[in-house]
């Protein structure tokens, strides 16, 4: 249904109600639509919108369908520091419904850009998470009850890089965006087709948070500098979303990332489900948290130095230890002092002085190792390439998103060029050791006591937020649950592999990974064999399986 063909009565019942929507429109020119692979010689350049005079109108929530190439100005009033501006764009995937955009925060003095896909299934449908939690564990499960009751999987997701201060745009082009960037130089546009992409099995954004990450900026130099603050702001981006986007409204919402994620998301998480307990007692929608999914995450900085060492010196991850045994008899001897002093300043207490010299002394005795063998931190089994993050593609994605007639085509307004990561972010967050100074886990397992889910996974050869260190917090939290997933066994999880299937063999069965789990999935622990720390650019089969498994809420 478009804004024109809602009725005249029910527009007047809109535009009197207690949210004072406002829509406003600015004039830019319709893009062509390039293709996402290279199946056409002919495919047509990126196009060049023409910025043109604003024309501001007022309605109510509207479908989504009903965005241009115009940006559309979306407000609330009970947000009245926040706006969104969205416009429909043709990047990335032709097939789909594309979208970008601003959030607009503290009266449009910062502003945090956005992607938006459409599920390349059926983005208007969703599934019934109420009606099948009503189920006996027994029946919840079964392929004909899930059938029965849930039309399709085309629930709603928001994906954020870590770092902290590093793009999402590094998500969608190198990961599970819609489109990959072009490492061949075989397409005109620079990107190439992503079958596996994730909007195979969900509507996802892709948002570039906090402000100076990737696309976002600030009007006047301002900054967010922790975790806590850049929550309010998610919650406000999501809360306009839905409420004017009435097809969204009430969908099924999963919170995923990776990396400096395993911060962020569990508060953003938080910040969303307390909203909702406020939204409940004022009589107002609130939003259908879901869960989180966090990939090769820092959420507990107890295990980190012991995991890098299980990666480094043991067989975790290779099956022969790369580091020479010199170094791995300094860590060894430091490892019980780093851990003893974390826990004093940074854990037990917080104390800024005693956590910095715990993590400088940690960092100096356990980290330099590593810095200096020359491989890639994120994925032990290659050779560190291009800059300090290691992977060619960086640069390529930077090339592309720099080019002007890119930026037109999403609306971009940073005066900045694109940065893949921001030095300027993560200097704030680790001035105000953002890291280090929260415990993070206790917000997982609040949200777990109150039954949302979550899914931790792990590619086996990370360094830098290792799958050992996430096992081991993951064994110790210490929630309601626990018990029950101690006891729980780990298992094996399989994919039917493409690439190992053959004309004799069409069903070949690929170990991904191991996985443990409560009895009723409320929380997962799984590792992906053979990928590092972007999981789904190294294994992106295995990982669209998990994610499409996680929403259909069956177990791995």
């Amino acid at each position: 249904m478009t804004f024109l063909s809602i009725p005249w009565a029910f527009l007047l019942v809109i535009v009197l109600s207690a949210h004072h929507l406002h829509i406003a429109v600015a004039n830019e020119g319709q893009p062509q639509r390039p293709g996402a692979d290279d199946s056409s010689a002919n495919q047509a350049p990126f196009a060049v919108p023409a910025s043109t005079a604003k024309l501001t109108a007022y309605g109510g929530p509207m479908h989504l369908s009903a965005v241009s190439a115009r940006y559309t100005t979306l407000s609330l009033a009970r947000f009245p520091g926040h706006r969104v501006r969205i416009k429909k764009t043709s990047f990335c995937d032709p097939t789909v419904n594309a979208y970008t955009g601003y959030l607009d925060v503290d009266e449009g003095a910062k502003h945090m850009f956005f992607y938006f896909f459409e599920s390349r299934s059926d983005p208007d449908k969703g599934t019934a998470p109420s009606t099948l939690d009503a189920l006996p564990l027994t029946l919840r499960h079964s392929l004909f009850i899930r059938r029965t009751f849930l039309s399709c999987q085309d629930d709603m997701m928001m994906w954020i890089n870590g770092g902290p201060g590093c793009s999402s745009s590094m998500g969608l082009l190198m990961e599970l965006g819609p489109c990959n960037i072009d490492m061949k130089n075989a397409s005109s546009n620079g990107t190439i087709w992503n079958s596996y992409s994730w909007n195979e099995a969900a509507n996802i954004f892709f948002l570039d948070q906090p402000v100076g990450v990737g696309f976002s900026y600030a009007q006047f130099g301002e900054t967010v500098e922790t975790t806590e603050d850049a929550a309010a702001n998610v919650h406000a981006f999501i809360s306009i979303f839905f409420e004017t986007f009435k097809q969204f409204s009430g969908r099924p919402l999963h919170l995923s990332g990776e990396s400096y994620g395993g911060r962020y998301l569990p508060v953003f998480a938080s910040e969303i489900y307390d909203q909702n307990a406020v939204a409940v007692r004022e009589g107002r929608p609130t939003i259908n948290l879901q869960s989180v999914i966090i990939g090769n995450g820092i959420t507990d900085i107890s295990t980190l130095y012991e995991g890098r060492y299980a990666i480094e010196c043991g067989r975790a991850a290779l099956d022969m230890p790369f580091q020479s045994i010199k170094a791995c008899v300094r860590m060894k001897t430091a490892l019980p002092r780093c851990q003893k002093m974390m826990q004093r300043g940074c854990i037990e207490h917080f104390d800024a002085l005693e956590c910095s010299a715990a993590v400088a002394f940690c960092d100096n005795e356990l980290s330099t190792g590593m810095a200096l063998s020359g491989r890639n931190r994120y994925d032990i089994s290659k050779p560190c390439l291009g800059d300090g993050l290691c992977y060619l593609e960086n640069g390529a994605i930077k090339a592309l998103l720099d080019r002007p007639e890119t930026r037109k085509l999403l609306g971009v307004e940073s005066p900045s060029n694109f940065s893949a990561c921001s030095p300027v972010v993560g200097s704030a967050f680790a001035l105000h050791m953002d890291k280090w100074a929260h415990p993070t886990q206790h917000y997982v397992a609040s949200l777990l006591e109150r039954g949302i889910r979550v899914l931790i996974y792990a590619g086996t050869y990370d360094w830098q937020c290792n799958w050992v260190a996430n096992k081991l917090w993951v064994d110790k939290l210490t929630w309601s649950g626990q018990a029950e997933y101690a006891k729980a066994e780990w298992k094996t999880w399989s994919i039917q592999d493409k690439a190992a299937g053959s004309s004799l063999n069409h069903n070949a069965i690929s170990k991904a990974g191991n996985v443990r789990h409560t009895p009723d999935g409320l929380l997962t622990f799984a590792t992906i064999v053979g990928a590092g720390h972007m999981v789904p650019h190294d294994k992106p089969q295995e990982a669209l399986v998990m994610i499409k498994r996680w929403l259909a809420r069956e177990l791995l």
